[in-house]
């Protein structure tokens, strides 16, 4: 357990490390590159090494040298494991993998933690059956374990509608150039994190491969390309900059933020203006942010945080502090992330004094002023650091099984520490 240090005065420059979107899509693609990649400024958390062991499994070659990793992929061409692969918690590996797993010949297993299991996987399994390949789990209700045979995808086309997660999408994006006709997705209703989809395509390209998306929003992916072996240098994680944008926000004060590209393509970038219309004024350089805290404005206001769901705890804790109600919505899927973030966020605010309940497709919070309270993570990296931040305005807050942001931000702590 750690207890946060209020901070008085907040003027300081954090430095990110790489993205963990850009990251793992670089690292599935390059694996099933021809020849080598060099992958730069990688992102090294628990979820990469996860991914990394399971790329192994699958007949890639990976080593890693400080924030560099060199990987040999294997064509397409996998090597059948001669074990389960365990993602542990790793929900974007899971799905990601799924469809990589449609490559072998199989079977292939993916399996992971309780929490992993309870996470949906039927969209994307039913579109890979019409792809060509054979997928199973127990009781056939589409969550982890998952059982994959494939080895020959002919192609075709998909329709994805309301579904609970973008990676489907990617997942069947990456391995469509494998395929021996063509590969059509069709999206319908809502879709979350779009902009994520848009990373993919752009990896994709990056490595060689050739996506068409048509005057209807459909994706088009030719059968028969090949990713190519290249270098990549993999941008800074905006998810992980925004505890710090939050923090210029709580106490009013500035933190600079290095590494960090305005003009990105992560969907959390947006998250900068909605900030400004929180009352703080951003500065966008060439290749960091600069946030000025200001006055919260008052009232209620509504936020849809579809486009950026991982976003939901960093402004659930700013909407603490906020004098009105606010209202996060279209971010129903969160119920399947690391925990049930809705309910764990709900839940944590409460102990702190916050007015907080759950919606139908969010949340709706009160804000006040909230005070110390022993804050349980659920094993959810995002729980962790939004309510770390929030220690620094609000004195008493300790955050237990703090150990979880290993996941996607190992140098939180130390980078948290750095603004005192």
């Amino acid at each position: 357990m750690v207890e946060i240090e209020p901070l008085k005065r907040l003027d300081a420059t954090a430095r990110i490390p790489g993205s963990k979107s850009y990251t793992q899509r670089a690292m599935v693609i390059a694996a099933l590159a021809e020849g080598e990649s060099l992958l730069r400024d990688v992102l090294l958390a628990d979820d990469t090494r996860i991914l990394s062991a399971a790329l192994g499994d699958l007949g890639a070659d990976i080593r890693t040298e400080g924030t560099e990793m060199l990987i040999r992929g294997n064509g397409g061409r996998l090597v059948r494991p001669s074990r389960e692969i365990h993602l542990e918690n790793n929900g974007t590996a899971m799905r990601l993998l799924a469809g990589v797993a449609s490559l072998g010949e199989g079977p292939v297993v993916l399996t992971g933690t309780p929490r992993l299991q309870k996470r949906p996987l039927k969209p994307l399994l039913d579109a890979l059956a019409v792809l060509g390949a054979e997928a199973s789990t127990e009781g056939g209700l589409g969550y982890p374990p998952v059982t994959i045979r494939g080895g020959s995808l002919q192609g075709g086309e998909v329709v994805l509608r309301d579904i609970e997660s973008s990676q489907y999408v990617s997942s069947l994006l990456i391995v469509s150039p494998f395929a021996t006709g063509e590969t059509t997705i069709v999206l319908k209703g809502r879709i979350p994190s779009l902009p994520y989809i848009a990373l993919t395509v752009e990896a994709m390209k990056t490595f060689g491969c050739e996506v068409v998306m048509d005057e209807t929003g459909r994706y088009v992916v030719k059968g028969g390309q090949s990713y190519r072996g290249r270098e990549y240098r993999i941008e800074g994680d905006v998810s992980s900059a925004s505890y710090f944008f939050l923090a210029a926000a709580l106490l009013k004060g500035r933190v600079r933020v290095e590494n960090i590209n305005p003009r990105t393509g992560q969907g959390d970038i947006a998250l900068l203006t909605l900030i400004e219309r929180l009352g703080c004024r951003v500065l966008r350089g060439e290749n960091h942010v600069e946030v000025v805290g200001g006055n919260l404005p008052e009232g209620e206001m509504i936020f849809d945080l579809s486009d950026m769901p991982d976003m939901v705890p960093t402004l659930a804790v700013l909407c603490a502090i906020r004098s009105g109600r606010s209202v996060i919505g279209n971010v129903a899927h969160l119920r399947f992330k690391e925990s049930d973030r809705l309910a764990a966020l709900v839940s944590e605010l409460k102990k702190t004094g916050i007015a907080a309940e759950e919606t139908a497709d969010g949340m709706a919070i009160t804000g006040g002023s909230p005070h110390g309270a022993t804050i349980t993570t659920y094993n959810d990296h995002r729980i962790a650091m939004s309510f770390a931040v929030l220690g620094l305005a609000v004195p008493g807050i300790k955050i237990a099984g703090e150990e979880c942001v290993g996941k996607s931000f190992p140098g939180f702590w130390r980078a948290l520490e750095g603004l005192y």
